[in-house]
């Protein structure tokens, strides 16, 4: 005789999301381990300032109007893919580098509701430059405190 097993506690997924590829998965990746579950999926986008922006004001806020239009057009399409899935979720925009943020993203949420289980999604990324200097993955798997799961 075969038993599932009952869910366990409440599982709250933070996921990596600027619209590309990997990110998309790592949604649909978000979705698949949530099936059956009691959980929500913070879908984090990360808008970062270069540094050569940050030298004028002028174009900090040219950036910033920027980042404001590719914060509603990547909540559009995260509805759309999400829409169907059943899921509860919530999208949020943070400024910053990337990994960092992400990892904040899931330490507030793991101190403002302790018990619960915070994991990290992110998807791998495509470019193969990444596997030389890094990417967020490989920033978030040397310092996250919460779990990590790296969609392929």
């Amino acid at each position: 005789m075969t038993t599932t097993l009952p869910p366990a506690g409440f599982l709250h997924l933070v996921v990596g999301y600027d619209g590309s590829p990997p990110a998309s998965r790592a949604l649909d990746g978000a979705v698949r381990l949530l099936q059956g579950r009691l959980g929500r999926i913070d879908v984090v986008y990360v808008a970062h300032l270069s540094s050569l922006a940050m030298l004028s004001p002028g174009a900090v806020a040219e950036v910033n109007k920027d980042f404001d239009e590719i914060e509603q057009k990547l909540r559009a399409q995260a509805a759309r893919q999400l829409c169907a899935s059943g899921a509860a979720w919530k999208f949020e925009r943070r400024q910053g580098i990337i990994a960092d943020e992400l990892i904040a993203a899931g330490a507030a949420i793991g101190e403002a509701r302790s018990g619960e289980t915070v994991a990290i999604i992110v998807g791998s990324s495509s470019r193969a430059a990444h596997r030389v200097v890094g990417s967020v993955a490989i920033g978030l798997a040397r310092y996250s405190q919460v779990p990590l799961i790296i969609v392929p």
